[in-house]
């Protein structure tokens, strides 16, 4: 298994265990493709960047254990990183990341 798989399967594994502990139901994706696809051509690679909308909420989980959620869906952006207010903690504190 490939390295980087094996990352999103442990990130998709906290974020299952992490929301779930809080008492949300968890939705669990069938596919990696909303938030970029890349593939090459003749041209060399090509990254479609994400569509509006994409997400309701992104989970990242940082080497060391570190867990993030975004909120807010960066359409048009070929990457994302996350800061300190999209920490899991602070984003609970401010009362954004509540129970429907």
């Amino acid at each position: 298994m490939r390295a980087t798989q094996r990352k999103g399967d442990v990130a998709t594994a906290g974020a299952i265990a992490t929301f779930t502990a809080m008492g949300f139901d968890v939705s669990i994706p069938l596919t990696e493709s909303a938030l970029r696809c890349i593939h090459s051509n003749s041209r060399g690679y090509v990254v479609k960047t994400v569509r509006a909308e994409a997400f309701d909420w992104l989970y990242v989980l940082r080497p060391g254990g570190a867990e993030y959620v975004l909120q807010e869906c960066p359409s048009g952006r070929r990457s994302v990183t996350p800061q300190e207010k999209h920490l899991i903690g602070a984003v609970a504190e401010s009362g954004l990341l509540q129970l429907p």
